[in-house]
């Protein structure tokens, strides 16, 4: 089991799950039928590809990193799982491009946008191997680092959806205001989790004179006036609107569980913790968000 659980976590197949989950509940949120079984499987091997990426290539981990040893003692096992991942990437992408790929190349210039801007700002996080973006990639802004992911991911699970959704049944694709917070509050949720996994490289981060917000503040001030206060505003705001839009009681109370486990887990992190805690417990508050949003909207 413990095998298995270190596969799934460090192998970053968790954060394929999470998208698609969270992709579930953006469509369902907004009223909008799933999409294709072949979106999610594209939507999957390209987010855990993604994360495999960036630790493929460890050479000497640093041996307090257990995902990084892990890396490079199961090297071979993940280039294999690379392999497999890219071909059922292209096979996926095959059968959600074949009765549409007239379509794609008609779209306005907005739906473009939408589409590209996101795996762009995903590969500039890591940089490329040009001249000097490598260099200068995202990350290397500390302070920058969990609102780049944040923004990423919200664009991923919240607007692709839909956008391809409009794509396949060739129907016209509008931004609503709806649609727009829930981009919002995906982007922020997803941020303060970003906030969350800086404390875990507090100690690598200080040394290689990353300024991330626990280096720059502190680890008690990031908890107390970062993280808790970004957990109450978004809170306060799903509160505000759902109850000017009368939503049903038991709706409000669900969604509220993210925020309040949220900001329970930002109060508990003055205590240092293991790895699979933070990749278990934080990550799976995306799961936890999106199953939410899925029973509630579906039963209430």
């Amino acid at each position: 089991m413990k095998k298995i659980a270190l596969f799934i976590f460090f192998g970053n197949y968790f954060y394929g799950i999470c998208a698609v989950a969270l992709s579930f509940e953006a469509s369902i949120q907004q009223g909008f039928p799933l999409n294709t079984f072949w979106y999610y499987i594209l939507l999957f091997c390209a987010t855990t590809l993604y994360y495999i990426e960036a630790y493929i290539d460890v050479i000497t981990p640093d041996k307090n990193n257990k995902r990084s040893v892990w890396y490079l003692n199961n090297k071979q096992l993940m280039i294999r799982s690379q392999l497999i991942l890219v071909l059922i990437m292209i096979v996926s992408a095959f059968f959600v491009c074949k009765d549409v790929w007239q379509d794609i190349f008609k779209m306005p210039a907005i739906q473009w946008a939408l589409i590209l801007v996101f795996p762009v700002v995903a590969i500039l996080y890591y940089g490329i191997e040009f001249l000097q973006f490598k260099k200068h990639n995202l990350r290397s802004n500390g302070w920058m680092k969990p609102f780049v992911i944040g923004f990423v991911w919200g664009g991923a699970v919240t607007i692709y959806p839909i956008l391809f959704h409009s794509i396949e049944y060739n129907e016209p694709f509008t931004i609503t205001v709806f649609g727009t917070l829930l981009f919002i509050k995906n982007f922020m949720y997803i941020t303060v989790l970003c906030i969350m996994f800086d404390i875990k490289d507090y100690a690598a981060d200080y040394n290689q004179q990353l300024k991330t917000f626990v280096v720059r503040v502190g680890l008690r001030n990031t908890i107390f006036y970062i993280m808790i206060p970004l957990c109450i505003i978004g809170l306060g705001t799903f509160l505000i609107y759902s109850i000017s839009h009368h939503f049903p009681l038991l709706r409000i109370i669900i969604n509220a569980i993210p925020f309040i486990l949220l900001i329970t887990v930002a109060w508990s992190m003055h205590q240092r913790k293991s790895i699979l805690y933070y990749l278990a417990i934080i990550d799976g508050l995306m799961l936890v968000k999106a199953l939410c949003g899925i029973v509630s909207f579906t039963l209430f």
